[in-house]
């Protein structure tokens, strides 16, 4: 189904107002869809959050093109658009010019951990930056989901960002795990991030949710490859068999679903941060979505409410934004639809104008987690009195 979304606002022609909006990813004449939905926003930048099968490179050059906008986006493993998680859809994001000002970079060659190019890049950036008084800065990072640095490259963000706020998540293929696409205007890179720089008068209040807490089952890491995100063994046995006896189910049982439910948990900085599992390994290892090492003590997570959590921190927020960006990732959806909970979630992300993608992990204050939800909302400037 089409879905479009604006403000109140922009509802009774305030173009300042952000603009969502999703379409078939399949469509024929998307680019016009799309085209039509945001010329009236005048988009500083469009966000785009898509189904692996769009061909996002071309379609981000056309929107370009078509609106003298910035184009930042990614393929995703899910998107939504202030309503229910969907899949196949095309989500864009236009940030109006009258509120908005940005500018981006390409940070490259994760794999060669290019980190002194990607600081001389990320600081040239905010050296060209012109800011405005008054006004409120956010950074966003869209990052390879296959790419296994996402670690690295937010602390080096972070290190070069300090004290701005920084959300973003981790480019998305579904649930195939085998090629993800970053676009920058026209331009689309492998292996690479996308940081972009913001400016805007709406007040920024960050949002993050997980919802676990630890169990009473700890285990330690007695073997791992971290270059490959791989644990060998737990308590030094096999990991997959260790794992599936201590949540109680045979090997072969195990898949997305109960690696959703059944999240590992790490502690750091006081606090507990999952580790999310991906898959078995034919050999029995266990992949996560985020690093791991030797000798680290995990904990198994249980989970609390689901939803409830969350909206209590939405209410937390006091009033309703004019957007959220949200990074949630695809475990904890996968977590949501198993519970059968979509309903609950759609009306939840439709009463607080929640709109984003669905990720591989998410990145916020400089840490890559997962089985989180990161959310910026932007508010009304009273928010910020």
């Amino acid at each position: 189904m089409d879905e479009r979304f604006a403000t109140e606002g922009a509802r009774s022609g305030d173009s300042g107002a952000p603009v969502v909006l999703s379409e078939p990813a399949c469509a024929p004449d998307l680019a016009e869809r799309l085209c039509a939905g945001l010329a009236g926003a005048a988009p500083a930048a469009v966000l785009l959050f898509s189904s692996p099968g769009a061909d996002l490179p071309a379609l981000a050059a056309r929107l370009g093109a078509a609106l003298g906008a910035r184009i930042i986006g990614c393929s995703s493993a899910g998107e939504f658009a202030c309503g229910g998680y969907g899949n196949g859809h095309v989500v864009a994001v236009g940030l109006p010019g009258a509120r908005f000002h940005t500018d981006a970079v390409w940070l490259r060659n994760l794999a060669g951990l290019g980190v002194s190019d990607w600081m001389a890049e990320l600081r040239a950036l905010f050296s060209r930056f012109e800011g405005q008084p008054r006004r409120h800065r956010f950074g966003l990072l869209l990052i390879d989901g296959l790419s296994r640095q996402e670690e690295l490259v937010a602390a080096t963000v972070d290190a070069v960002a300090h004290r701005l706020p920084v959300l973003g998540g981790s480019a998305g293929d579904g649930l195939r795990f085998e090629e993800t696409c970053l676009v920058l205007d026209g331009d689309s890179h492998r292996d690479s991030a996308i940081f972009a720089l913001f400016e805007t008068d709406f007040a920024l209040e960050q949002v993050i949710f997980d919802h676990f807490t630890p169990s009473g089952s700890r285990m330690v890491v007695t073997a791992a490859v971290p270059e490959e995100r791989l644990i060998l063994e737990i308590n030094a046995e096999p990991a997959a068999e260790e794992y599936a006896r201590l949540i109680g189910l045979a090997p072969e049982a195990l898949n997305p679903r109960v690696f959703a439910e059944n999240p590992l948990l790490v502690r750091m900085g006081g606090q507990y941060h999952v580790r999310a599992i991906r898959e078995v390994t034919p050999e029995g290892g266990l992949t996560l979505m985020s690093s791991i090492e030797s000798g680290v003590l995990l904990a198994l997570g249980r989970a609390d409410d689901l939803t409830h959590g969350l909206q209590a921190r939405l209410e937390a927020l006091g009033e309703r934004p004019a957007l959220i960006l949200a990074f949630d990732c695809i475990l904890r959806r996968l977590a949501l639809e198993q519970a059968g909970l979509e309903p609950a979630v759609a009306r939840l992300f439709a009463d607080w104008r929640i709109a984003g993608f669905n990720t591989y992990g998410e990145q916020h204050g400089g840490v890559h987690v997962n089985q989180t939800f990161v959310g910026l909302a932007l508010m009304g400037p009273a928010h910020a009195a």
